[in-house]
């Protein structure tokens, strides 16, 4: 099965030396390598005020290669979902197969909220809303979706959210602020944020509202939901493969469309996660996962796969764990010429700025070394067969 969200565990199993095993997409496990590869590159430049466009997040409305990768991780849980638990659903009864979900994801949320106390450890202060603790909700709302529903109430869900969070951001007032606004700190979104879990609680960078709010949850449910539809779709054994991917494109390349015309009145916005940025990314995640299909599991091409491969069996524990490494970098002080500094830029400014004139692909290459420095770990990890399901 495709790795995903899971009860912590340790398997130490042997690589299997062919993927091709029941149930198992290789493509997948590639394309959730490939998101990982570009987050932790994403997240760990060199110097943050010196990035490469697409590297860098829509600094409001708008959608850039960045801002495409949490929706392809989201769109990838809602697949692994279907993979993960299609037998289960279908073997025995469903209450034992929900309570397993709600321990995977109390377990995700739980590692979210440990990683922004790391090293600090200030209940009153911690960061509660956040990537990790997305992904909980997300997988725990798509996994009880699918366990309980039909493909096409899933379908009518994922309508229902999209047209219900337009219609809250757009034509609901916000208290105590006015007329219905996408503005960052004014609108409904942001003001929930702020009643529900306090300024202490969010986003540190803005502390008057959170790119992975309460309310924007809602949509993100719905790229989750996309994902479950792609799964089953993908699960169909009345068709071929061939079908599938024709199928899987046109769906996605609707999708895209929808989306780019949602957008005219609902702009693409990741902070917002608008119902026009979900079909616009859902979309785009459809047709890379169709083609990777095709490519991969389909035509069983192989070659140059396999750190696609080693980062997609164990993508939480690399986001996990280098979030853990670059806080504790960030924090431990060395001296520098203008006075102490973080351990983390005086590594960048005493192994790549004297060497890289260009501040700008020497942001880059420390980007590309972290990827690389996380590649040799997992890799290792791969060898031995180890797989951390979180």
């Amino acid at each position: 099965m495709p790795s995903l969200p899971t009860a912590a565990a340790v398997s130490t199993a042997a690589p299997a030396a062919s993927p091709e095993r029941p149930g198992r997409l290789m493509s997948l496990d590639v394309f959730r390598g490939l998101t990982v590869m570009a987050m932790l590159l994403v997240n760990n430049p060199g110097d943050w005020g010196h990035i490469y466009a697409p590297l860098a997040h829509a600094e409001w409305h708008g959608c850039t290669l960045a801002d495409l990768i949490f929706p392809f991780f989201l769109f990838i849980v809602g697949v692994s979902i279907v993979y993960a638990l299609d037998s289960a659903r279908r073997a025995g009864p469903r209450g034992p197969l929900l309570r397993r979900i709600g321990r995977r994801a109390v377990v995700l949320f739980g590692l979210g909220l440990f990683a922004s106390l790391f090293l600090d450890w200030d209940l009153g202060t911690v960061r509660i809303p956040g990537v990790l603790a997305r992904i909980a909700l997300v997988f725990l709302v798509c996994g009880a979706l699918f366990v309980q529903t039909t493909w096409r109430q899933q379908a009518w869900t994922l309508a229902a959210l999209l047209v219900g969070y337009n219609v809250l951001l757009q034509l609901v007032p916000v208290p105590g602020l006015g007329a219905a606004n996408l503005g960052p700190e004014t609108n409904l979104g942001a003001w929930l944020d702020r009643l529900v879990l306090g300024e202490a609680h969010l986003w540190k960078e803005s502390k008057t509202w959170d790119p992975e709010g309460l309310l924007s949850t809602l949509p993100a449910v719905g790229t989750g939901i996309l994902g479950l539809l792609a799964g089953q779709l993908l699960r169909l054994k009345t068709l071929a493969p061939a079908p599938k991917v024709a199928w899987l494109f046109v769906a996605g390349g609707a999708a895209l469309v929808l989306g780019i015309v949602w957008s005219t009145w609902l702009p693409l916005n990741k902070a917002l996660w608008t119902s026009s940025f979900v079909l616009y990314t859902g979309g785009i995640a459809a047709m890379t996962l169709a083609a990777f299909y095709w490519l991969i599991d389909v035509q069983g091409y192989r070659r140059g796969l396999t750190p696609f491969v080693v980062f997609g069996v164990n993508a939480i524990t690399a986001f996990f764990l280098s979030s853990l490494l670059a806080r504790a970098l960030n924090r431990w002080q060395v001296a520098g010429p203008d006075g102490a500094v973080g351990l983390k830029d005086w590594l960048y400014h005493t192994l790549f700025t004297p060497f890289i004139a260009n501040p700008y692909l020497a942001s880059l290459a420390g980007g590309l070394v972290c990827v690389l420095i996380w590649f040799g770990v997992l890799w290792l990890m791969y060898r031995r067969g180890i797989i951390i399901k979180v």
